[in-house]
């Protein structure tokens, strides 16, 4: 049958400047036009997909029809093929091998530096002194990431580094992701500061992984989990371990740093909300620091976390079809673009009432169970779900606990919102008041 086309489109333009001018509320009405709807990317024909169950279909019981799609060619030149951008078998090669960097013995290692890294930044504020919330969140997700894939003295240099140069790898790859292919060749500032800070961390990063196959000892770190590891014999070069180490620094730093700005913010804009919340924290952990023991009994914290991933997601994700494919009654050929969007999903009033409310109430054991599949995807789904989902989550409850035991943090002015690929804070200004 054929695809309703959205509304608002310009001649030869498309709806591109739609998007650009209104941004999520644009693409979070189109569920009202169908279950599937036509975009025009100026040249570019997509497939936007607005129901849960075909979200499902795209994502995990169709998923093996779909590779990443347009925009996800444009990273492939400095992000390589880690796993955010590799596809088919040797996609499923390389997450069979890092999984278990991620298991939860690992987790459990992990969630000891977790809570000193936001302990130690806690410690540094001072009482009535003004935070940009975002920046501090920034600061710790580069601590906390860097420290778990480097553990050693010479990984040091990496955290360093990282700290440096990831947020103009992050910030000018996703200028060059949008922009045409010519504007990268161009003596611009912008792709001068990047193409450095991409040859800096490669040098550090490749020179951790000569000084680990000269010992080859098993750190505790992701680093040494991602060289030990072996599929039918073989282990990954030093190219596919730095390709899987950017993509772990890119894909883990920044989305963690967002949600947990958002989740400050959101505490501290309700005092009920912040109640509950430091009075689980004082019941379950006391003045001690936070353990991994901890999270699974901070239950009000995690419904935090869940509500903050649900209202602050990333806009929209592409895929490709691999072969023709059938989502409900709309017949998509070889070669299809399609869209899907959380963030979208997340504030369908069918699904999560009054959507743009911060309601951690909302996430009882039954309604979760009720949400229909596909509803709720702050990770993904199938076998392209985030990897460090867990590492994620539980990063953001033992922080929300270690900061929350000791401080309140009361916003100065309105949420400030950039919208880009995800709603980005823009100045949380903060004001650290001591809990006692």
């Amino acid at each position: 049958m054929p695809v309703p086309v959205a509304p608002r489109r310009w001649p030869l333009l498309g709806h591109t400047p739609s998007m650009l001018a209104h941004r999520a509320k644009f693409t979070d009405a189109l569920h009202e036009h169908g279950d599937v709807v036509r975009l025009d990317l100026g040249p570019l024909h997509a497939h936007f997909v607005t129901s849960p169950s075909l979200t499902h279909e795209v994502l995990v019981s169709q998923g093996s029809k779909f590779r990443k799609g347009a925009m996800f060619d444009k990273f492939q030149p400095y992000l390589g093929t880690g796993l955010l951008l590799s596809n088919g078998e040797y996609h499923l090669r390389q997450r069979r091998m890092m999984q278990p960097a991620f298991h939860r013995e690992r987790i459990e290692a992990y969630a000891s530096t977790m809570a000193r890294a936001a302990a130690s930044l806690a410690a540094r504020w001072q009482p009535g002194e003004i935070r940009t919330i975002e920046n501090d969140m920034q600061e710790l997700a580069v601590t906390i990431v860097g420290e778990t894939l480097f553990s050693t003295e010479i990984g040091k240099r990496a955290v360093a580094e990282v700290r440096r140069s990831i947020f103009t790898v992050i910030q000018q790859g996703m200028i060059r992701a949008l922009s045409p292919t010519f504007v990268e060749k161009l003596p611009l500032p912008g792709n001068r500061e990047f193409d450095a800070a991409i040859a800096r961390m490669k040098a550090v990063v490749l020179q951790v992984i000569e000084s680990w196959r000269a010992d080859g000892t098993d750190n505790g770190d992701v680093l040494s989990m991602l060289l030990l590891a072996e599929e039918d014999g073989t282990r990954m070069t030093d190219q596919q371990t730095y390709d899987e180490v950017l993509t772990l620094l890119t894909a883990g730093i920044e989305t963690t740093a967002i949600a947990l700005a958002w989740a400050l913010y959101e505490v501290g804009n309700d005092p009920e909300i912040e109640r509950r919340l430091h009075q689980e924290i004082d019941a379950v952990v006391g003045d001690r620091p936070v353990t991994y023991a901890d999270v699974q009994s901070l239950h009000y914290t995690a419904q935090i976390v869940q509500e903050t991933l649900r209202k602050y997601p990333i806009w929209f994700v592409m895929r490709r079809t691999l072969t023709g494919v059938q989502l409900g009654d709309v017949s998509l050929p070889a070669g299809a673009e399609v869209i899907v969007s959380p963030h979208a999903l997340h504030h369908d009033e069918r699904y999560f009432p009054s959507p743009e409310r911060f309601w951690p109430d909302r996430w009882t054991p039954e309604f979760a169970a009720a949400l229909p599949r596909g509803a709720f995807i702050p990770f993904g789904g199938g076998n392209r779900q985030c990897l460090g989902n867990t590492f994620a989550q539980t990063e953001i409850v033992i922080t929300l606990a270690t900061i929350a035991a000791r401080w309140r943090l009361v916003p100065t002015r309105p949420a400030r919102v950039k919208f880009t690929s995800a709603p980005y804070p823009n100045g949380l200004l903060m004001k650290a008041v001591p809990r006692n």
